[in-house]
């Protein structure tokens, strides 16, 4: 038996142990380095291209479908986008009080939010866990991600939640997400959501409805805007009355000073008189 070094047949020496795992990691490190720079330059080019065509489909869509196959419940895909710039003001208004009353304020992650969230969450034990999830953060999430909390998949919705705040900006982001998010079983995007619940387009909700279809979406598939419980009616007071002071002027690239107090209470006279 040759030791490490002695010469082998044809007069060549053994290569020591470390040799061979100092190739191993080599091998191991150039794998992994081409599977990074893969995922990388793949989804780099995959968020380019969403940046100006419309998403067809997102991982959520296909996942529902086979859910409903293992519990015997058939479920399809309504969907049908609508352009930013068509949707009632309203919707986008109560939106952005419901989810992400910060979302012209932060980058993406919105970290002043998720402090609060933990000093809350450590404060409270045992209580319902507070999040402090972004409209960036679940766009990214409904858009390339799979649902479920692992280290792997919020990793990667922060690299997504960065990726698309830079190459898209807040109105890309925001009509995106209103056109791909679940509003109920196999039910996507606000139109869809809008011609199910109320019978009608986007373009001509209420602020009442508006509000209602915001309130839901902590779990659309548990509560109907249609049919709303009286935590989902209370929910949807407030936000009505936070949606008042929301300036979407931003999403134009224009800059609007903050409501007087006069303005904003004139503003809630002429909204409730709308129908």
């Amino acid at each position: 038996m040759l030791a490490e070094g002695e010469p082998g047949k044809g007069g060549r020496k053994l290569p020591s142990d470390r040799a061979i795992l100092g190739r191993l990691f080599r091998k191991i490190f150039r794998i992994l380095f081409r599977v990074a720079a893969t995922f990388v330059i793949g989804s780099i080019t995959l968020t380019l291209i969403y940046r100006f065509v419309d998403p067809p489909i997102t991982p959520l869509m296909l996942i529902r479908p086979l859910e409903g196959l293992g519990s015997g419940k058939v479920v399809g895909v309504s969907k049908e986008w609508i352009s930013i710039d068509e949707v009632d003001p309203d919707l986008l208004k109560s939106i952005i009080a419901a989810e992400d009353a910060r979302f012209f304020d932060h980058g993406g992650i919105d970290w002043k939010a998720v402090e609060a969230a933990q000093k809350y969450n450590e404060k409270h034990k045992g209580e319902k866990v507070r999040g402090a999830s972004t409209i960036t953060m679940q766009c990214a999430r409904n858009v390339f991600l799979w649902q479920g909390r692992n280290y792997l998949r919020k990793g990667l919705e922060t690299w997504f939640t960065y990726l698309i705040e830079f190459l898209w900006g807040k109105k890309r982001i925001l009509e995106v997400y209103i056109n791909m998010i679940e509003w109920g079983d196999g039910i996507y995007g606000v139109e869809a959501a809008a011609q199910e619940y109320f019978s009608v387009s986007a373009r001509e909700l209420t602020p009442r409805q508006a509000a209602l279809l915001a309130a839901v979406l902590p779990n659309p598939r548990r509560w109907s805007p249609a049919e709303p419980t009286p935590y989902i009616t209370k929910r949807a007071t407030t936000i009505t009355k936070g949606a008042r002071v929301v300036r979407i002027t931003p999403l134009k690239g224009e800059k609007e000073p903050e409501p007087s107090p006069k303005e904003t209470k004139e503003s809630g006279k002429k909204k409730s008189q709308r129908k």
